[in-house]
């Protein structure tokens, strides 16, 4: 049971960490709606290039597709994806400078371009820029990172804060006491609609951390350690090669072992870097365990690696998961499962925002007093060191604000003493 002094002291750095983290947060949770529906805006403003009317008979050949490419651009195709669809163009990745995909569409019936689209134009991806680093680059990343920390910490202070250990009653999971003043309505509408959702963003927020700089790079980092990550050749093919002869398989020979593999989900080709490199048949499916990446001889079209989930590790496994999970990939209940709780939180958001100012004395920032004669037990500072070490940003932001705190209180016994 916690203690009402331990309540009182959480209860002063759950408004610290709201005051840090929540307006970016809001801002981040809209933007993060605004992504879940990625798939449905892209396809609906790029309908004409992305997919074709349906016809009977045999589309052409890829051979004859990638001439189309050739045609339309002079940049090298990389790799190509089958149509999973009979309304789907063709796709073919060209070279781009950096990471973001560069595809150029082609309809499988007429062997004609339809367009070409660039990540980096459409407006997901500015989303996406302003979702995971406030269309800052690093920095951004960097304070995304931090206030994704203190978020942790508003959600964690937050339920011990409010859950009903002593006198335990289910109905205070539930009930909103409008009878009461508006500042207790808002406050129980803020703690019951974050109770319900904690866990899942709790979910959100670990599938996101991947993504950050300083604990992305730690994780990354432990996975290499301890062998725990991708395979060495899941996606580097640089230490395999395939025996040179006089032909090689054409685009068409490589999509129809592609096709034979018969694996699940969006299923690509990746063409050969060298004469002695190898292509790969790789599938992006809705369950993590159907993926498989199969290295074949670009001559002969012998398998020369075939690796499945089950060569991943388990930190990578882990990791996959989560940010599946965050992003809504895990079919529909999964997505109508973050989006509604995004959209519980934002009113829990505005519930703790107007309790704030209705509580907040005026030309104050609000922040409860901790109890003078409250001393941090061992298991608490232990919590909080550990979460430094997980979350490097958080620790410096804690040393920084009790840094801040000391000086404050020096300058004040200091014009005390003066006066």
């Amino acid at each position: 049971m916690v203690s009402i002094q331990l309540n009182r002291w959480l209860w002063k750095w759950h408004v610290i960490a709201g005051l840090l983290s929540l307006p970016f947060i809001i801002l981040l949770t809209i933007t993060g709606v605004i992504y879940l529906f990625k798939a449905d805006v892209n396809n609906w403003t790029y309908q004409e290039i992305k997919f074709v009317e349906a016809k009977i008979g045999n589309p052409h050949s890829i051979a004859r597709q990638a001439e189309a490419v050739k045609a339309y651009t002079s940049a090298p195709i990389t790799k190509f994806t089958l149509p999973q669809h009979s309304n789907e163009a063709t796709q073919f990745y060209i070279k781009s400078k950096g990471r973001p995909a560069h595809i150029v569409y082609v309809n499988p019936y007429t062997a004609q371009v339809t367009g070409d689209i660039k990540q980096t134009d459409t407006f997901m991806y500015t989303v996406r820029k302003l979702h995971g680093e406030l269309l800052l680059n690093t920095p951004g990343t960097l304070l995304v990172e931090l206030v994704a920390s203190w978020f942790i910490v508003l959600l964690i202070t937050g339920l011990i804060i409010w859950f009903p250990f002593k006198n335990f009653s289910a109905k205070r999971l539930v009930e909103i006491r409008t009878q009461r003043s508006k500042r207790i309505v808002w406050r129980d509408i803020h703690g019951v609609f974050s109770f319900w959702t904690s866990l899942v963003l709790l979910m959100i927020i670990a599938g996101a951390m991947p993504w950050t700089d300083v604990f992305g790079n730690q994780l990354k980092w432990v996975q290499k350690q301890t062998d725990s990550g991708y395979p060495a050749q899941w996606r580097k093919t640089d230490s395999l090669q395939s025996v040179k002869a006089i032909e090689r398989l054409s685009l068409d020979a490589m999509a129809q072992v592609a096709q034979a593999q018969q694996l699940p989900g969006k299923v690509t080709v990746t063409l050969p870097k060298t004469d002695l490199g190898v292509f790969s048949v790789s599938n992006r499916s809705l369950w993590l365990s159907d993926q498989e990446v199969i290295h074949l001889d670009q001559y002969s079209g012998i398998v020369v690696k075939q690796l499945d989930w089950s060569h991943v590790g388990m930190l990578m496994d882990l990791r996959q998961i989560f940010m599946r999970l965050h992003q809504g990939e895990y079919g529909s209940a999964n997505w109508w499962i973050v989006l509604i709780s995004c959209a519980i939180f934002l009113i829990a958001s505005v519930g703790s925002i107007v309790s704030y100012f209705m509580r907040r004395p005026q030309g104050q920032w609000g922040i409860p007093n901790a109890p003078k004669s409250f001393s941090i037990s061992w298991w608490v500072l232990g919590a909080i060191a550990a979460f430094a070490v997980l979350f490097p940003l958080f620790g410096l932001s804690v040393v920084l604000i009790l840094t801040v705190q000391g000086l404050r209180t020096l300058v004040i016994e200091h014009r005390n003493q003066v006066v």
